[in-house]
Parts: C-alpha cells; sequence; structure tokens
C-alpha cells in the first residue's frame, strides 16, 4: 500500500483537532528519544515492548519511515500520560492488558516479552473486523463504560468490546502521532510553511499532488 495514499485516506477521518502548542511541544519532545534506552512513562515496560510492536504493525516501513522511526510509540506513552484524565487512563490500561491476554491465550505463551509481531497481527486485525452496526454498538458501549468508570461503577464488558476499542484507539493515535511529526509533516505531506492564497474548492491533485495537508 502507498504510505500517502494510506495517510491522505484515513488521517482526516480521525476526528482528532489540529495541532496545539501543547502538542507539539509534546511531539517534538519525543523526537530526541532513543528507541533503545527508552523507558516508558505510562505503561509498564512490558506494554512500552508490545506497543512498539504494535505501531509498526499499523505503520511498518515502506517507501516512508516506520511508526516507530518516527517515536510515535514515545508520543502515545507521552500523551497518555500528560493529557488524558485518570478515568480514561485506567480504563486504556485495562483494556490493553485484556488485550495483551488475548494474544497470550491465542499464542499460548507465557509472558507480554514473548509476543512477536506475528503474534500480535492477527489479533489486532481480528479485532477491526466488525459490521458496521457494531463498531457504531461498541463504540456506544465503550462511552458507557468510561461513565460508569468515572461513577466508580463496575461494568463488565465483553471481550470483543474491548479488543474494539483498544485496536481502534491505538490505530488512530498511532497515524495521528505519526502524521504530526515533523518529518512526516514535511517531507510526506504537502507542506506550506507560509501559506499564501486561500482556494477552497480547489483539486486536491492538482494543488498537492493528491497529499493531505501537513497540520
Amino acid at each position: 500500500m502507498d504510505r500517502r495514499v494510506a495517510l491522505k485516506n484515513m488521517g482526516l477521518a480521525l476526528g482528532y483537532t489540529v495541532a496545539t502548542p501543547t502538542l507539539l511541544s509534546l511531539v517534538q519532545g519525543c523526537n530526541d528519544v532513543n528507541t533503545v534506552d527508552w523507558k516508558p512513562d505510562f505503561y509498564t515496560k512490558e506494554q512500552g515492548n508490545v506497543l512498539y510492536k504494535l505501531v509498526d504493525i499499523i505503520l511498518p516501513k515502506t517507501d516512508t519511515p516506520s511508526a516507530t522511526e518516527m517515536n510515535v510509540h514515545v508520543f502515545i506513552d507521552r500523551f497518555n500520560n500528560e493529557v488524558l484524565e485518570d478515568v480514561q487512563k485506567a480504563m486504556i490500561k485495562v483494556y490493553f492488558e485484556k488485550f495483551i491476554e488475548t494474544a497470550l491465550q491465542d499464542s499460548g505463551k507465557k509472558k507480554a516479552d514473548d509476543l512477536t509481531s506475528e503474534d500480535l497481527e492477527p489479533v489486532f486485525a481480528a479485532a477491526l473486523q466488525v459490521k458496521e452496526e457494531d463498531e457504531i454498538k461498541n463504540a456506544e458501549l465503550t462511552i458507557k463504560n468510561t461513565s460508569a468508570i468515572a461513577k466508580g461503577e463496575n461494568t463488565a464488558t465483553a471481550d470483543e468490546v474491548v479488543s474494539y476499542s483498544f485496536s481502534k484507539n491505538l490505530r488512530d493515535m498511532t497515524i495521528w502521532g505519526y502524521k504530526t511529526s515533523e518529518y512526516i509533516g514535511e517531507e510526506v505531506l504537502a507542506y506550506l510553511p507560509v501559506p499564501g492564497e486561500y482556494i477552497g474548492c480547489g483539486d486536491l491533485n492538482e494543488l498537492t499532488g493528491g497529499k493531505d495537508w501537513s497540520l
């Protein structure tokens, strides 16, 4: 798949706002992190290892860099740690653990560190293979569960809903963080540091060669 086509098709449908100064500061702070020495702030070390593999499943290296080469895993970890509210943090951690449990059961392995990309990819792909009506239902159940957790209630959530919610959120965050990185913004997307004439109804192929605008 052409990475540029994927970014153009998926990027604007994620529901995230444009980059703010706080977000840009967070992103830029991730650029110089040495992945070899990376220690997660939000996730455990084991979860961080799984996250590292998952973001590259979502955006592997092709004609453009992989997600980990852009330190997307670092961005997601810091965003969760520094931006999200406590109830969101709690739910993400629970959902991630359940996702890992499913991967361990399916692979027959005992430890999260032993999970490979080959173990994780089918679990991730299966979680996102839902019908449109089920996608809406899963989103509604996720919102309901978040509200229950905020009220201190303990609401059980079906495993398929948990897997879908975790996988979709991670996919969206990965693409968002990738598109916000400096290199992708300047070298892959359509980059215009000093905007000129505003053309509201121009053809994207004519204006940018089919690329989405860098935020």
